[in-house]
């Protein structure tokens, strides 16, 4: 709250996401398991062309990734990076992370813990559930205001309808 006693818009949205009831998303299944499979048929390794063309990511970021430590690329006679089966999964990983706004540093954070063993697992998993909550509570912003959006919507006589 500012000096006049007045919410700003953030701390509105923020309020409205506290006390809106947003669902549960339902437990872990199958087809969202598959979020973090490869397409079917990739050869066993792949180009750095090739790799950026199924992930959907750039050649670009995935010289960055790389650079950063988050995946390892090998190399070809001829110097040309190669990624494998592992370093596209670790990719597809790292992606579905990103997209939900968890930073490079902490994804950093995580790779460095998985390379340290099982004996940092109680530190990976209270990462992933703080993440977690981080991300519940993103999604009841983001559900408050698509309740905004909508409500407006109606107000002009829209249909919010799929």
């Amino acid at each position: 709250m500012n000096t006049t006693g007045v919410l700003s818009s953030s701390d509105r949205l923020h309020a409205l996401a506290e006390h809106y009831d947003a669902p549960e998303p339902s437990p872990m299944d199958h087809e969202l398991l598959q979020l973090l499979e490869l397409p079917a048929g990739l050869p066993d390794v792949l180009t750095i062309a090739e790799a950026a063309a199924a992930t959907g990511l750039t050649a670009h970021t995935l010289r960055y990734y790389e650079r950063v430590g988050l995946i390892v690329a090998g190399r070809d006679e001829a110097g040309y990076r190669q990624y494998d089966q592992q370093a596209l999964a670790r990719v597809v990983f790292i992606t579905r992370l990103r997209l939900s706004d968890m930073p490079i540093s902490t994804i950093s954070h995580y790779m460095d813990l998985v390379l340290q063993g099982d004996s940092t697992a109680p530190q990976r998993l209270a990462l992933m559930q703080e993440h977690r909550a981080t991300i519940q509570r993103r999604l009841r912003e983001l559900q408050a205001a698509l309740a905004v959006t909508d409500y407006k919507i109606a107000t002009y006589g829209g249909d919010c309808t799929p």
